[in-house]
């Protein structure tokens, strides 16, 4: 049970496969799911919805301390070892600046969705405090109800409703607020045909009838938007470039990584200062982000070192 998983970040805590017996004992909800694989190993079946949804609320009740987690039926159940990735990686970003990972930081997650997940991975693992915007009254409403349903969240999660879809910062980012970093899932496909063919395919993977649900689920605007990742990307870009005072980092998960040569025409083109890329990897699904600052060392410096 100690085996190491490869290319996770060395702070994560889904290094090495996971114990379900101590999942099952913090959360009881789990045991009906376990089953065995061909090797007589204990695993889940990840092909069934329920399964991983109770595995991801075993996860977050044993590792960081969410005693009331769940989302409403088709909504994305993110992959939590991935999702603590880019909390720690975004960790090392910050901690450039002034040699040490800040535990006052500030950041915003833009489309916090309906599993709240980064908040709760950054608040228990940092003490940073978040500030979620979303566009969905029904995501908005689930992540309202796991943040006023686990103690201390209120005080380290606010959300914020996204009223004109078509904006990312502005309406969300107040006039004399900061923020140490920005993060996002994009929505990663083009149109609702590439999505449900992704859908499709993994449906097949996984030996599911076609008309089972998805094991991870996704609402639009969690899975495509016209134009894909590079559109979405590229609009934050844009925009960013007016918040460039008020937010040392701005961060995006990019999925495809041959999508990378036109946000980088994108951020020459905004007018950014500094750009970095952290690859991520969990097993063999490679993954990265992409961190841009309209500041240079100095500003990014006495940005870090304001008053709180």
């Amino acid at each position: 049970m100690t085996a190491q998983k490869p290319g996770l970040h060395p702070r994560n805590r889904h290094n090495t496969r996971y114990d379900l017996t101590a999942l099952s004992q913090t959360s009881p909800q789990l045991a009906p799911f376990l089953t065995f694989n061909p090797a007589g190993e204990q695993t889940v079946n990840f092909a069934d919805p329920l399964a991983v949804k109770a595995l991801n609320k075993a996860l977050l009740a044993h590792f960081y301390g969410v005693e009331n987690w769940d989302i409403p039926d088709g909504f994305l159940c993110p992959p939590v070892p991935g999702r603590a990735d880019y909390i720690h990686h975004l960790a090392d970003l910050l901690g450039e600046t002034t040699g040490e990972i800040p535990r006052n930081a500030t950041l915003l997650d833009v489309g916090i969705g309906a599993n709240c997940i980064y908040p709760l991975i950054g608040t228990h693992e940092y003490g940073w405090r978040f500030t979620g915007s979303e566009v969905s009254a029904e995501a908005f409403a689930s992540a309202q109800a796991i943040v006023s349903g686990n103690a201390g969240l209120s005080r380290q999660i606010r959300l914020r409703r996204q009223k004109n879809p078509e904006q990312i910062f502005t309406g969300i980012i107040h006039k004399n607020e900061d923020y140490d970093a920005t993060l996002c899932n994009p929505p990663f496909h083009d149109s609702a045909a590439a999505a449900r063919q992704v859908s499709e395919r993994k449906r097949r993977n996984l030996g599911q009838d076609k008309n089972e649900a998805l094991n991870f689920g996704g609402q639009k605007q969690e899975l495509w938007c016209e134009g894909g990742e590079v559109a979405f990307i590229s609009k934050m870009i844009a925009e960013s470039a007016s918040f460039g005072r008020q937010v040392m980092w701005f961060t995006s998960l990019v999925s495809r990584g041959d999508n990378l040569p036109e946000l980088y025409r994108a951020l020459t083109q905004a007018g950014a200062v500094k750009v970095v890329k952290k690859e991520m990897a969990q097993g063999q699904k490679q993954s990265r982000f992409i961190a841009w600052t309209f500041m240079n060392d100095e500003q990014r410096r006495r940005f870090a070192s304001r008053p709180r």
